[in-house]
């Protein structure tokens, strides 16, 4: 994932929630998880759906925004 210049990698399972990833990605930024926004394309991904219904595979990039 991409913020901002820097990027981001997480190791996550595709039955994982963008809630699961957020928090991942918090725990490696110092973030808190509700301050994160992740985008993919123009579509801002919600908590509750898994990685897999908005078709997130293995090595993609995201957009990962801090609020």
């Amino acid at each position: 994932m991409k913020a901002g210049d820097r990027a981001v990698r997480v190791k996550c399972n595709e039955d994982d929630t963008i809630g699961d990833l957020k928090k991942l990605v918090a725990a490696q930024t110092g973030t808190r998880p509700e301050k994160i926004r992740i985008q993919k394309w123009y579509t801002i991904c919600k908590d509750h759906i898994t990685l897999a219904d908005y078709e997130i595979h293995d090595g993609m990039g995201l957009e990962l925004y801090f609020n």
